[in-house]
């Protein structure tokens, strides 16, 4: 049987809480398709069971993936739902949704931050050291600074923990001006090799659980990911859709 990657690897890697369920479940088919998903991968966490706009098929959350079981737990669908009546895609209103609830709950004080005063826009971006993409976006700070655009950075060392990366990504974060040892580790230069108490596994975690599967990753207020790398005109642009999106009724 093949599903998807980033379904599989959600599910191997554990949950964000315990089962919880938004409405009426049928405590019948919230077994069945607890059993089911548990066929796929013993012990796998399992955040939430919901009724879904399909007759007989719930919505399950695993570890920010959703995919869709039928109540029996018979069949799995792991891809997209569209409402066709209000053009929406169901799927990916639900992962914004999932997205934005994980990022709200990373404290300040464990997020890097490069913001004008008063910023107009906010954007998380998950971000390698040695990122090719990832030094080129940060080489136009200023002029998303400009653009009234704050980005706040959590690490994704991309070759995993306990590697040059991860490294990098730890020194950084000890360093006594963070900010500064950010920025020229971007332009290449080795930091000083330094540990202490850092968020870096724990975000590392939380992007693979949020299904991040390459750097950079941008990710807006509302939770969707609006792009890779993106010039300052981009990003912008993307920004002012998602701000026009959701002043829509």
């Amino acid at each position: 049987m093949k599903f998807g990657k980033k379904f599989l690897l959600a599910l191997a890697l554990g949950g964000l809480a315990s089962v919880a369920s938004a409405g009426t479940v049928d405590p019948a088919a919230a077994k069945a398709v607890t059993t089911a998903i548990h066929k796929l991968i013993p012990g796998a966490t399992i955040d939430a069971i919901d009724a879904s706009p399909l007759p007989g098929v719930y919505t399950v959350v695993a570890s920010g993936q959703v995919a869709y079981v039928s109540a029996d737990g018979k069949y799995l669908l792991h891809g997209s739902l569209y409402d066709i009546d209000r053009k929406i895609d169901l799927t990916s209103a639900r992962m914004d949704g999932i997205r934005k609830a994980a990022l709200a709950k990373v404290p300040e004080a464990k997020r890097l931050e490069f913001a004008p005063e008063n910023p107009k826009y906010r954007v998380t971006v998950f971000t390698d050291i040695d990122c090719g993409y990832c030094r080129k976006l940060h080489s136009h700070m200023d002029e998303y600074n400009k653009a009234g655009i704050a980005v706040d950075y959590l690490f994704f060392p991309r070759t995993g923990l306990n590697t040059p990366s991860y490294d990098k990504a730890v020194s950084v974060w000890c360093a006594k001006d963070r900010k500064t040892a950010f920025t020229e580790a971007k332009l290449g230069k080795q930091p000083a090799a330094s540990k202490c108490a850092n968020p870096v596994a724990d975000e590392f975690a939380l992007g693979q659980q949020l299904g991040v599967d390459g750097t950079p990753t941008i990710i807006a207020s509302d939770g969707s990911v609006i792009g890779g790398y993106l010039t300052p005109a981009q990003m912008l642009q993307r920004l002012q859709a998602v701000a026009a999106r959701q002043s829509t009724p």
